[in-house]
C-alpha cells in the first residue's frame, strides 16, 4: 500500500498486521483519483473519510492538497495508527475521530464537499449509508458521496445514485444531489 500522488507520492504504508482492515487497492485508488482529478479542485474541498481504517484514502487526499479531512474509524488501533502517521509526516490537515460511523453521522453538523465511505464488505447496513448521509444533509451542493463496496453488491436503488465503476471485485458507487448532478 502506497500513496500514489501529490507531495507524499511513493510513501509506503506499513500498518500493524492486526488492524481489522481491507485497504483500497492501489489500482482502484489510482482509478478513483484519476476520475476525481478531472472534477474536483482538491485544494478547495473538505473531505469526510468514513471507515477510514489505515488512513490510506485520507493520506491520499492530504497528499494532493486537501486542507480539511475528517477521518472516522471506531477501531482504536486504526485511530492510533492514523495519529502516528499525522505526527510522523506532519499532516495536520487530517483530523482523526474515534467513533462508530453511524453514531458519528447522527451527530455530525458539518457539511463536506466529498464523502468517501469504505465500510467492511460484510456490513449489514451498507445499503443505508447513502440514505443516512443525504437525510442528515452532510453533503454540500455539488458534493460527491462515494461508497466502495463489493462489485456484486448494487447500490443503484438510491435516488441520488449516479454511476458505479468496477475494479475487479471492488466497485465505487457515486452519488450526488440530483439538482447538482443535472447541472454537471
Amino acid at each position: 500500500m502506497r500513496i500514489i500522488g501529490g507531495r507524499l507520492k511513493g510513501l509506503r504504508l506499513n500498518p500493524p498486521a492486526n488492524l481489522p482492515v481491507r485497504p483500497t487497492t492501489d489500482v482502484a485508488k489510482e482509478a478513483l483519483f484519476n476520475i476525481l482529478y478531472n472534477q474536483i479542485d482538491f485544494e478547495n474541498i473538505s473531505v469526510l473519510d468514513l471507515f477510514s481504517g489505515t488512513g490510506n484514502i485520507s493520506l491520499e487526499f492530504a497528499s494532493r492538497g486537501v486542507q480539511n479531512i475528517c477521518s472516522v474509524d471506531r477501531d482504536f488501533g486504526c485511530y492510533n495508527y492514523i495519529k502516528t502517521l499525522i505526527k510522523q509526516y506532519n499532516i495536520p490537515e487530517i483530523n482523526p475521530v474515534k467513533s462508530d460511523v453511524f453514531r458519528f453521522l447522527e451527530s455530525e453538523t458539518e457539511t463536506y464537499d466529498l464523502i468517501f465511505v469504505d465500510p467492511p464488505y460484510d456490513l449489514p447496513q451498507i445499503n443505508v449509508i447513502a440514505k443516512t448521509i443525504f437525510d442528515q444533509n452532510l453533503l454540500k451542493p455539488d458534493g460527491y458521496l462515494i461508497i466502495e463496496h463489493p462489485s456484486m453488491k448494487k447500490l443503484d436503488n438510491h435516488p441520488n445514485f449516479i454511476e458505479q465503476r468496477k475494479y475487479g471485485s471492488s466497485s465505487f458507487s457515486f452519488f450526488q444531489e440530483k439538482e447538482s448532478a443535472n447541472e454537471n
